[in-house]
């Protein structure tokens, strides 16, 4: 249950590009903060809803954490991918977060990925980056964009860690993306005074508004957190790049776009490595005493 939770958080995730597309032209920057500030008010509306008791002190340092990399999640990846291009920044951005969030995982945790996460990231992450580039020819490498994307990616992760690290001290789902989200916002708030938010006063822009906060924002963390809570963090960042595959098939169904042989051979290198996660864990047999076990 909570790696389908997971999935169908990043199936909302997958939902971003197309909205957008749909909606009016606007900058990026100020989209991706109206996003996470209505989000935010959702979180917190549905926290005051759900009226969870506290678990007891919160620590500053995870919360804080997950606050700025909700915040700089939105301006270095929306900065890599202007400086190097959507394709090669999606890659390094998306490529980099299961990682990153595996490695800080393990130092975080003394527990070292195990071989099918490895496996899983690897088949993955591959796909990602065939699907990005399959529509990428144009892109260009550029070191600062390289730089910002992997910025991205460690920003993911470390909100990844440490909102996993609240859930495993017994904070509820609701508050703990409340927080972070709440919190980012406020970090945002910068963008959103100094941007253009023209685009926020039109009927379709206030729809596109409304639905990136509360179906890939609001709705997706929620299922995203209840996921982690049961799961190592590395192993949910590989199992969020199910959200390239669903952005991919929403634009050829919705926006009519057609992808090409290189981007379909990447959603199915995803689908075997999410594949790779979903095969169930066998333990160790257990022994009868007195009972011999064939070789």
């Amino acid at each position: 249950m909570a790696r389908l939770q997971v999935l169908l958080a990043a199936v909302c995730f997958g939902t971003t590009g197309t909205a957008q597309a749909l909606g009016p032209d606007a900058s990026p920057v100020t989209v991706g903060a109206a996003r996470i500030a209505v989000g935010g008010l959702l979180l917190m509306l549905v926290q005051r809803l759900a009226a969870r008791p506290s678990a007891g002190p919160w620590a500053r340092g995870p919360v804080l954490a997950a606050a700025l990399g909700v915040a700089a999640y939105q301006l270095c990846f929306f900065a890599a991918v202007k400086d190097t291009g959507v394709a090669v920044g999606t890659v390094v951005a998306l490529g980099s977060a299961p990682a990153l969030a595996g490695a800080g995982g393990w130092l975080l945790d003394r527990r070292a990925p195990g071989g099918a996460w490895a496996a899983a990231t690897a088949l993955a992450c591959a796909g990602v980056a065939l699907l990005a580039l399959a529509g990428g020819g144009s892109s260009h490498v550029s070191a600062p964009g390289i730089a910002l994307a992997v910025g991205a990616g460690a920003s993911y992760a470390a909100f990844t860690l440490a909102s996993k690290r609240l859930l495993d001290a017994g904070h509820a789902v609701e508050p703990v993306m409340a927080r972070a989200f709440g919190l980012g916002a406020l970090l945002l708030v910068p963008v959103l005074a100094l941007g253009d938010l023209g685009w926020a006063a039109t009927p379709g822009g206030a729809a596109m508004a409304l639905w990136l906060g509360a179906i890939p924002t609001a709705l997706a963390y929620l299922l995203f957190a209840r996921g982690l809570r049961h799961l190592p963090a590395g192993e949910v960042a590989t199992l969020t790049l199910a959200e390239p595959v669903t952005a991919t098939i929403l634009g050829a169904v919705v926006l009519a776009e057609r992808p090409g042989a290189p981007a379909i051979a990447g959603i199915a290198l995803i689908l075997a490595g999410l594949a790779v996660l979903a095969v169930p864990r066998r333990g160790p047999r257990p022994v009868a005493r007195g009972v011999e076990v064939p070789a």
